[in-house]
């Protein structure tokens, strides 16, 4: 990875952050990206008969699912050491309509959207986030919405006190996602209507500073 490309992914994790506080604290307490928390939740709803708890934690499994079944190459190539992959930067523009579409339901919804709004508003985040989870794998073995293996990479390293490439790579994306989620978070109690300038302003900043660092890539 060379430090342009760390600093764009850096950036996704912005708007992943700030999906996922959105998704969760007000679309049914599940999550956009996290599918491990997705299941778990799932399989807690299924078991304890909430209904509610299972058509949302249903929905952002089947949504992520469909979102990476779209943008997800058809044959897997190396990825390029240098410059940014094309595919990676139509993948994130197929995501940025659907973050633009979350927008425009949210505002439609209103700060207490009804059951049908927020199965609306969970699937087309989720499918963004499946978009964006996707798009980054073809840079290589990294991501900016699963963040757990972010984290126990980070913290190998830290026990065997050696520093391997990434690293600091790793730690923005963690803080960058926290700092989405905190920001998100005070928008949703504070000025509910800007939230999605917080999903689509890193999205967007990311797909025109690509286009400098696109180089051929067989996608």
């Amino acid at each position: 990875m060379t430090p342009r490309r760390d600093t764009l992914l850096i950036v996704l994790a912005l708007a992943t952050g700030a999906t996922d506080a959105a998704a969760f604290e007000r679309l049914g307490h599940v999550f956009a990206s996290v599918i491990t928390g997705n299941l778990v939740v799932l399989g807690v709803g299924a078991v304890s008969g909430d209904h509610h708890l299972t058509l949302f934690a249903g929905c952002a499994l089947a949504a992520y699912s469909v979102g990476v079944l779209l943008a997800a190459p058809r044959e897997r190539k190396p990825p390029p050491k240098q410059g940014w992959p094309p595919g990676a930067t139509a993948a994130l523009t197929g995501e940025l309509i659907l973050l633009i579409a979350f927008a425009v339901c949210w505002e439609l919804g209103g700060r207490h959207p009804t059951e049908g709004w927020q199965v609306v508003l969970i699937v087309l985040g989720a499918s963004a986030m499946g978009v964006q989870s996707t798009a980054v794998r073809r840079l290589g073995q990294v991501s900016t919405t699963y963040l757990t293996s972010t984290l126990t990479g980070l913290l190998e390293d830290l026990r065997g006190r050696r520093r391997s490439e990434g690293q600091a790579r790793s730690v923005g994306i963690l803080a960058m996602a926290l700092a989405g989620a905190a920001a998100a978070t005070g928008l949703i109690l504070h000025a509910h209507r800007i939230l999605p300038t917080l999903q689509l302003a890193p999205v967007a900043a990311v797909i025109l500073a690509s286009r400098r660092l696109v180089v051929d890539s067989p996608d």
